[in-house]
């Protein structure tokens, strides 16, 4: 949920291959005994973790590059700075504004149910063509022909247009998961009263030059941290 619920995150960590933890293995599991092989949708074959077991899903996240980090992604000089966030972790352990996103997302995100029947997801998935491309949908539409995404925001303050950084979250996740559109939603509050009803949302579609600008800036960030990780092992040696 962006702002209220993106974290830092942990330690980098570039030896080895992505590891799928065991609820993530299960589910694809049980998801591929259940439908037919050649009907299963592409990205139900790329499960990584899922944040209800939040210490798997951390640890396969720190492995590679999430919509949050690539959020912060917009000039080479983004590139360092977001690596020395990724590298050395952050203190941030929420607020008022974090905890009233996680108290609202499940409702807003029933209301995307019910209106675009978009189902609530909790699940991180990786990109066809790099297993270190990560991101975490708030929700993953059902339909076999066009897949659609959801992401939920909440604010305070009224969107005269929507956020760049927010922008590039929905970009990234439509790369990684392969998704023609994404149906953002937010919900406007005020003293973490919402000030409507119903949440307003929007349609972005997939931009594929935008997403070509973000695979480069998330190359370059991998590559910074892998120089970074084994300059810290060469000083530990």
């Amino acid at each position: 949920m962006g702002r209220v619920t993106d974290t830092l995150l942990p330690l980098f960590e570039p030896a080895g291959s992505l590891t799928v933890s065991s609820a993530a293995a299960a589910s694809v599991a049980a998801v591929t005994a259940a439908v037919a092989a050649p009907a299963i949708a592409p990205h139900l074959l790329r499960i990584v973790a899922d944040s209800t077991d939040w210490a798997a899903w951390m640890r396969a996240r720190n492995q590679g590059i999430t919509a949050t980090d690539v959020a912060k992604l917009a000039t080479p000089k983004s590139v360092q700075n977001a690596a020395n966030d990724k590298m050395n972790g952050s203190n941030f352990g929420g607020n008022t504004y974090t905890d009233h996103g996680r108290a609202r997302e499940p409702v807003i995100a029933s209301w995307v149910l019910d209106n675009y029947g978009i189902e609530p997801s909790t699940t991180l998935f990786h990109a066809a063509g790099h297993r270190r491309h990560l991101a975490t949908p708030d929700g993953v539409g059902t339909d076999a022909r066009t897949l659609e995404l959801s992401e939920i925001k909440t604010t305070n303050k009224a969107w005269r247009s929507i956020p760049r950084s927010y922008m590039r979250q929905v970009w990234w996740q439509q790369y990684v998961l392969g998704a023609d559109r994404t149906l953002l939603v937010w919900e406007q509050h005020r003293d973490f009263v919402p000030i409507r009803s119903q949440p307003e949302c929007r349609w972005i579609e997939r931009d594929e030059d935008q997403i070509a600008i973000l695979v480069g800036y998330a190359n370059q960030l991998i590559d910074v941290l892998n120089a970074m990780a084994t300059r810290a092992q060469q000083a530990r040696a």
